[in-house]
């Protein structure tokens, strides 16, 4: 298997900032977690930063794109300060936001914590989208890849992935635990779901799950490394809905929308159409990853779920 998450010393750190902020960065720590970069936090003349490498050429394409689209309408979403490349890495230098990630709060936290977050993520889901057209990921300035939701899961799931992270994905059939019969049913099942999303537009984040999510215990700091598409906001509930222990999580962004004068139509739906399309690409990136006993977990809750509309 290649290597997916960049080994980069301590000295090649100091060498970029130094390099990217013109003096030496102080108090340069080691991040943990991080299944695509490797993550170091840093300070300059006493405010926090964060750069990230990857070994991908094009990982931080977008990112100053996505991020002036979302703090120019108040999402807390950390300002890129540049991108660059260093010998075989690309990088990315931020603000940090302060706390700690989701998944690492006490469950009464998140539990307390649970409005708000709903009331961010909606926020994020709903921002104007201006003029804009297309699905799937950004191109160009701010319009989709693909002229429609079909086109673009049938792309994204097809063999030939030439240059990208996923580029000979088919041979984890041969490679790794990744069963050809189980992928082709689930995905069977997610194109049977998606005529449910396939008229829904939206800002999706994409990777809305509670690792990406920065709280200081009180309140939602930052939403972070956000995998962009347009398509149905339902994906990044389906990302969410495993973040609280006890809570219907799912059933509370409902209610929300409801409440707002926005119901969710289509709601058990749609939401089915998000939990297959998450969950076939979470499955072969654990088959990828060789994080087999995830895989097996997630294969067994994701052929449990009904086979189309409720």
């Amino acid at each position: 298997m290649s290597q997916l998450k960049p080994n980069v010393s301590l000295a090649e750190v100091n060498e970029v900032l130094h390099r990217f902020w013109g003096k030496k960065a102080q108090d340069i720590v080691a991040a943990e977690g991080g299944n695509m970069s490797s993550v170091y936090f840093f300070a300059v003349d006493g405010k926090r930063y964060v750069i990230r490498f990857s070994s991908l050429e094009d990982a931080f394409d977008r990112e100053q794109q996505i991020a002036a689209l979302l703090t120019s309408q108040e999402i807390p979403y950390p300002k890129i300060w540049g991108i660059g490349k260093a010998g075989d890495f690309t990088y990315c230098v931020s603000e940090r936001a302060e706390g700690i990630v989701f998944a690492d709060l006490q469950p009464e936290r998140k539990a307390a914590l649970l409005p708000e977050i709903i009331h961010v993520i909606t926020k994020m889901n709903q921002i104007e989208l201006g003029e804009t057209t297309g699905f799937g990921p950004m191109i160009g300035r701010y319009n989709g890849e693909f002229a429609s939701w079909e086109q673009f899961v049938t792309s994204f799931y097809g063999e030939d992935q030439r240059g990208t992270f996923w580029e000979n994905w088919h041979e984890l059939f041969h490679s790794t635990c990744l069963e050809r019969d189980v992928f082709e049913e689930i995905y069977t099942r997610m194109i049977a779901c998606s005529a449910y999303n396939e008229s829904h537009r939206h800002f999706v984040h994409n990777d809305c799950h509670p690792w990406n999510i920065i709280s200081d215990g009180y309140r939602i700091t930052g939403i972070i490394d956000a995998g962009f598409l347009y398509g149905d906001f339902m994906i990044d509930i389906a990302s969410f809905e495993d973040a609280v222990p006890g809570e219907d999580v799912a059933e509370a962004f409902r209610v929300y929308y409801e409440e707002s004068g926005k119901p969710i139509v289509h709601f058990e739906e749609r939401l089915l159409g998000a939990r297959y399309f998450k969950g076939l690409d979470a499955l072969r990136f654990y088959a990828k990853m060789g994080w087999n006993d995830a895989y097996e977990q997630l294969r067994d809750r994701l052929l449990l779920l009904p086979k189309g509309a409720i």
